[in-house]
């Protein structure tokens, strides 16, 4: 376990991001490679370098369980107490990703943007496929909730207004958690220990992936409907915001339609839903605080709703 001191740049008041910059952002090829996001953050990056990206206190690679991954860093001012607590779970096609990537703004610009309104903000890292299969995320969701539940406490935060949210494969471990699949007799540790969760452009019903399509490594060849969080998301008592992004490919759009149709059939309204104006499959997460209508404002304000807490 190590402990990070880090001290951002003045927090600014966040700004729409340049006409010109959201017009070379629109642009882009949206299919999700390598590519889209070496582009996406070749743009960002410089206005997170200069609004600052970092928490004033980071608390690095605490161990949430047993595995190498079993990780989360902890953001904070190092002067709250009682806060809600944001937690971020990464993206990367269920086989890469992580929760920080030194010289970057990936991820600690998720804390950095939960300190700035007034939150605890933690990022996790769990295990990947094709290693670890179907429902090891959810599992390792869980366990950080454990974890975090047990001593959130102690670094300013509140164990019972904790808000998960995940982006792409991080939205569907976080939707497989709060349907409650890879949680079962977790009590607190299971959705039930939660405030809310927040689901940015995942896909919740499963069907049989192809050979080197990214659900292929983590769900094998032929799930079965059981993997499928969406009939558990119907039902889950936790409060839910689900997003997708103008620019994310078209299968993440009819993935959000399909939430919206099944939403309405068994609840006759539809879900809170937020369409990330502008943005990309990338960008989505790399607008919060710089563009901080598209996304952040929404969020800022499930979670003030969920936790019963105040957006700054």
């Amino acid at each position: 376990m190590t402990h990070t001191h880090q001290t951002s740049q003045t927090f600014q008041t966040p700004r729409a991001l340049p006409a010109d910059v959201m017009a070379r952002l629109k642009a882009l090829d949206p299919a999700v490679t390598p590519e889209l996001g070496q582009a996406t953050w070749a743009l960002l990056t410089p206005f997170h370098e200069q609004a600052g990206y970092t928490a004033p206190k980071i608390d690095r690679d605490l161990r949430y369980g047993h595995d190498p991954r079993h990780r989360l860093d902890v953001h904070s001012s190092g002067t709250q107490a009682g806060a809600p607590v944001f937690v971020f779970v990464h993206g990367g096609g269920f086989v890469r990703g992580d929760k920080h990537t030194p010289g970057t703004p990936l991820y600690d610009l998720v804390g950095a943007w939960a300190v700035r309104h007034g939150y605890i903000g933690v990022t996790m890292t769990y295990r990947l496929a094709p290693e670890h299969t179907w429902p090891s995320g959810a599992q390792d969701v869980a366990a950080a909730v454990r974890w975090l539940r047990r001593n959130i406490a102690g670094y300013g935060g509140d164990p019972d207004k904790i808000v998960v949210a995940g982006n792409s494969a991080g939205a569907v471990h976080v939707a497989s958690f709060a349907a409650g699949q890879g949680a079962a007799g977790q009590g607190a540790a299971g959705p039930a220990g939660i405030a809310g969760a927040a689901l940015l452009s995942g896909i919740y019903e499963i069907r049989a992936p192809q050979p080197g399509e990214p659900e292929h490594a983590y769900y094998g060849p032929d799930p079965g409907p059981e993997v499928s969080p969406l009939p558990g998301l119907l039902q889950s008592p936790v409060p839910l915001l689900f997003s997708v992004a103008e620019r994310d490919p078209g299968f993440f759009h009819e993935a959000a339609a399909r939430v919206v149709s099944a939403w309405l059939e068994r609840h006759g309204t539809v879900p809170d839903l937020v369409w990330v104006e502008g943005h990309n499959h990338m960008s989505t997460i790399a607008s919060l605080w710089i563009d901080e209508a598209a996304l952040g404002v929404p969020l800022a304000r499930f979670i003030e709703r969920s936790t019963g807490g105040t957006a700054a």
